[in-house]
């Protein structure tokens, strides 16, 4: 896999693309006003698709109804000096829909354990939880 980021101004906006050619806008956030997400958000923003993608791929195939999802990607980052890189990371997954609370866990499980690249490209950097809202029902 490869991609390409053109810076686009005299600063540190950058326009980013991958093998499909869709753009992704980075900025450097200590700007007054930032148009595009900052390298940080974007590792959680990718932590997030990846296991949203997992999770949803793997309900369809066991055929629930997933009418609704949402997730909220929390990371804790500690300070080092210079470098500010996350310690920890918590997803938050609101399912809405005909699921089954077994195979919701399990369908997170897989995702988190064996699926996921960008979870599993973390592991033993960063600690990841998760936490899974059913229908308004923490699980």
């Amino acid at each position: 896999m490869k991609v390409t980021l053109n810076r686009l101004n005299q600063d540190y906006l950058f326009e980013a693309k991958g093998p499909n050619n869709v753009a992704v806008s980075i900025d450097n956030k200590t700007e007054a006003v930032a148009k595009g997400a900052s390298p940080m958000e974007l590792m959680l923003m990718a932590i997030g698709g990846c296991n949203a993608i997992d999770i949803i791929s793997i309900l369809k195939k066991q055929r629930q109804e997933v009418r609704s999802y949402k997730i909220e990607v929390e990371g804790k980052r500690k300070d080092t000096g210079d470098a500010k890189p996350f310690e920890a990371v918590h997803l938050t997954i609101y399912l809405e829909g005909d699921i089954a609370e077994a195979k919701a866990k399990r369908a997170a499980a897989l995702s988190f354990e064996k699926y996921c690249s960008v979870s599993l490209t973390l592991t033993g950097c960063v600690a990841i939880t998760y936490t899974i809202v059913l229908n308004n029902i923490k699980l």
